[in-house]
């Protein structure tokens, strides 16, 4: 099951209290305070890390606490401090404070990490009141109480290339064509219900991550047709590879088709519409889609593509324009 979202409650173990003791020994007057600090409590610390694609494995669990620090001891020994909670989630997950409503950090890259809920400080035994005008201190405090937090962690697919367009426009099974994933296809729309991952090999020692994400329709940005759920995930694309259908099953026009999504994008977050994007055809083995790829190519200002993934036709040309894409992105972000 693929959780992209999920809300859970974090708490900071307590920290351990101090000791009020005395030395006790044989033939040692009045030894003095020796009562030990409480160890500190237990953090709770989310951690980004490769191999987990999505946020199933925590959404089992609502309340996550840390252990407590155990209380001093005589003989000044120290409390044992209380265990870490380490939560694993996939690149790419956001974690917000659900009450404050703010960004804790953007876990981004593998390794990434943020304390979500920091354990309390274990408190101080009587030797640390000792003076010189206090020789037998009787004080001694209290572990702080840890941290407690509602989160919501938030998945946002990270990858190089995004696939979009209407439901049915061949998404997934482009991404299975060109890499090694293997989603669910079918003839029918919204076969595609979570962001799926390939990675694209362009030749020897290059390649890029693509991901396919469920078809978007008019409203989008509004929710309609679960649009929210879809179109975070194409934030986190460096391209998009906007494909379109050249006989829709509605006997809707493709090219309305493709502005409809455009506007959607825009409406959910101007900058989108400023994303790279490379437009194709798709189904060339279909009748009527040379006619289409000539239509866009008069009513749209860039070099359109006509592939199939059926047979093989463009795929080439479409993961060379992609490599390029890529090359001019990292110039530009890195002159």
């Amino acid at each position: 099951m693929f959780v992209d979202r999920v809300k859970i409650e974090v708490s900071g173990g307590k920290g351990g209290d101090g000791c009020m003791s005395f030395r006790r020994e044989r033939y040692v007057p009045k030894g003095g305070p020796d009562g030990g600090d409480g160890g500190s409590g237990g953090s709770i610390v989310i951690r980004s890390v490769e191999g987990v694609n999505n946020l199933s494995a925590v959404s089992h669990r609502k309340f996550w606490n840390a252990a407590r620090g155990t209380h001093g001891q005589g003989s000044k020994r120290h409390g044992r401090n209380g265990e870490d909670i380490v939560i694993e989630v996939p690149p790419g997950t956001v974690v917000m404070d659900a009450k404050a409503g703010f960004v804790l950090k953007d876990l981004t890259q593998a390794g990434d990490q943020v304390v979500a809920a920091r354990g309390g400080k274990g408190g101080h035994g009587n030797t640390r009141f000792k003076s010189s005008t206090n020789q037998a201190p009787r004080r001694w405090t209290s572990g702080d109480e840890g941290e407690h937090r509602i989160l919501e962690l938030e998945l946002k697919v990270i990858a190089d290339v995004g696939l979009i367009g209407l439901p049915n426009a061949g998404k997934s099974t482009l991404l299975s064509r060109l890499s090694k994933a293997r989603p669910q296809i079918a003839d029918y729309p919204f076969t595609t219900k979570s962001p799926n991952l390939g990675r694209v090999q362009i030749d020897f020692d290059r390649s890029f991550v693509m991901a396919d994400i469920p078809g978007l329709i008019e409203g989008a940005h509004e929710g309609v047709g679960l649009g929210h759920e879809f179109l975070r995930h194409i934030e986190r694309a460096g391209i998009l590879i906007h494909l379109v259908e050249p006989a829709p099953l509605d006997g809707s026009d493709p090219l309305e088709n493709y502005r409809a999504i455009r506007n959607e994008l825009i409406q959910y977050n101007e900058m989108l519409g400023e994303r790279p994007e490379i437009i194709a055809i798709t189904k060339s083995e279909l009748p009527g889609s040379q006619d289409v790829h000539r239509q866009f190519n008069e009513h749209v200002n860039e070099d359109v593509l006509l592939i199939s993934a059926v047979t093989g036709d463009g795929l080439n040309q479409l993961t060379q324009r992609i490599a390029e894409s890529l090359v001019s992105e990292a110039a530009t972000s890195h002159p």
